[in-house]
């Protein structure tokens, strides 16, 4: 297949967010910074100099022990805990299904505010647990390799709602530590990446806010490194990822020419190829001890020849990297394919003797349906038509 014959079928979406308007009635403690947490509780008659002592208790029960009622903060006066019960609520996302593969990995269907749904992954390894976390909502089909070139209408997830994804993996894998001194340990959750539903950087404050509040060291005390936020390449926020977050930074790349990457990544008909990697090339916290993660999805006859293996290491050559590679996971009427595994051990063999790591991503969680966006993809089959979901994932022209 030529890429003039590309099916014109995005696998990232160009997404168009609404804002989300806050419900009224209690304050949720959970996704504000200490400094909103702070004005909160002045605004509701906490003193001034008490605030801050206030904040760094309150902060301790939720994120360090994950106490979820005000009554059990009992290093809180009776009287404090009764007001506090009165104008605040401390809510995370509802777990509406869990499925458990044979090979460990865990696939949540969350519910939030508004009764709309997100997955989160929790994929465990040796030595490791990651968190696959959701940054947006989709509100139809949610596949992120579906077949339509419309737009999807979004909503932005809250700070609340992204962290409380974390809060509730946390809760089913029974790891907040009993009160007393902290044990040093491995962890079972011990990295987040940002690569579930929606584009991070479209939501940029939010998931600012949510990562902070992972990485404070009073609390659920993650380090920056273990964090990973995986971009279709929204140029601008880049260089604010660094300098206000300092995460680790992937970027869904996929195609070495932007006649290609304009179909798979609509993104790129605003950012291409050459303004992304000029932003990566200046991407503060690159180095060879913090490299920036190419995702490359492997679609048979579209980009894994061996010329975009070439193009691909010349690209990137000067930025510290590593490659991903990522068999594509088909679904039923999709315009693409899988790449074959010989093809793949070429492409990659190419990428190696150029110096790059070019790890293949070994699917996980295949028995529960656990390939990004399939979980959410069933739930929303069961509410609608065979024909209205064919419509939406443009298998009816």
């Amino acid at each position: 297949m030529s890429a003039s014959d590309t099916p014109s079928a995005p696998i990232t979406q160009d997404v168009m967010t609404i804002p989300r308007k806050l419900p009224e009635g209690p304050i949720n403690l959970v996704g504000l910074t200490r400094e909103a947490m702070r004005a909160a509780l002045i605004a509701h008659g906490t003193p001034e100099k008490q605030a801050k002592m206030r904040v760094g208790q309150i902060w301790q029960w939720i994120y360090q022990w994950g106490v979820r009622d005000f009554d059990s903060m009992t290093n809180l006066s009776k009287a404090f805990r009764a007001e506090l019960a009165e104008a605040f609520v401390i809510e995370v996302p509802e777990v509406v299904t869990k499925q458990l593969s044979e090979d460990g990995t865990r696939k949540y269907l969350v519910r939030i505010a508004g009764g709309h749904e997100v997955e989160v992954v929790y994929i465990p390894e040796e030595g490791r647990g990651t968190l696959c976390v959701s940054s947006q909502v989709g509100c139809t089909l949610t596949c992120s390799f579906c077949h339509t070139g419309t737009q999807k209408l979004v909503r932005n997830l809250t700070a609340a709602e992204i962290i409380g994804q974390v809060m509730v993996a946390r809760d089913d894998l029974g790891e907040w530590p009993e009160q007393g001194p902290l044990k040093e340990g491995p962890r079972l959750l011990s990295n987040i990446v940002l690569m579930g539903m929606g584009e991070p950087l479209y939501n940029f404050e939010n998931v600012r806010d949510a990562m902070k509040i992972a990485m404070d060291a009073e609390g659920i005390q993650l380090s920056r490194r273990r964090i990973t936020l995986s971009t279709s390449g929204v140029v601008p926020e880049i260089h604010r990822t660094a300098a206000e977050i300092g995460c680790q930074l992937a970027v869904s790349f996929h195609a070495t020419t932007d006649e290609v990457r304009n179909k798979l990544v609509p993104i790129n008909k605003r950012w291409n190829i050459a303004e992304l990697l000029g932003a990566l090339r200046e991407y503060p916290k690159v180095s060879n001890s913090e490299r920036i993660t190419f995702e490359y999805v492997m679609l048979e006859g579209v980009n894994d020849s061996d010329a975009d293996a070439h193009r691909l290491v010349e690209l990137i050559r000067g930025i510290p990297a590593k490659i991903n590679l990522i068999p594509f996971n088909e679904w039923p009427g999709a315009p693409y394919k899988r790449s074959s595994n010989n093809r793949i051990r070429a492409f990659s063999e190419i990428v190696y003797q150029a110096g790059y790591a070019s790890p293949v991503r070994k699917p996980r969680g295949e028995d529960i349906m656990a390939a990004c966006g399939q979980l959410k993809s069933a739930t929303e089959r069961a509410r609608k038509s065979r024909k209205e979901i064919a419509a939406e994932a443009g298998l009816d022209s």
